[in-house]
């Protein structure tokens, strides 16, 4: 899943994911781990439902994700993207 997801963010490249009972279409804008040490992917939600709101910053837990699959829509850093995740304590890559 990181050679993935990695690949993802590299390539710029939306990810499709099962998420909380819901699919989702995300662009991944870091991926690392919490200072709990959790797998965590903070990303840019662009499709699916969210609390009932469509799109937005979202932050997963890869423990709860059930399918993933790379896809061949690009996208474009969000431009409220932080390099600086204080919520990532060792980061594996990002935009």
């Amino acid at each position: 899943m990181q050679d993935l997801i990695c690949q993802a963010i590299r390539e710029k490249r939306l990810l499709e994911l099962h998420y909380d009972g819901q699919s989702r279409r995300v662009a991944p804008h870091i991926y690392g781990i919490d200072a709990t040490g959790d797998e965590v992917l903070t990303c840019y939600q662009v499709w699916g439902a969210s609390d009932g709101v469509p799109a937005g910053w979202l932050s997963v837990h890869l423990a709860n994700v059930g399918e993933l699959r790379l896809t061949s829509k690009r996208f474009a850093p969000h431009p409220e993207h932080q390099r600086r995740d204080g919520a990532i304590a060792r980061v594996f890559c990002q935009v």
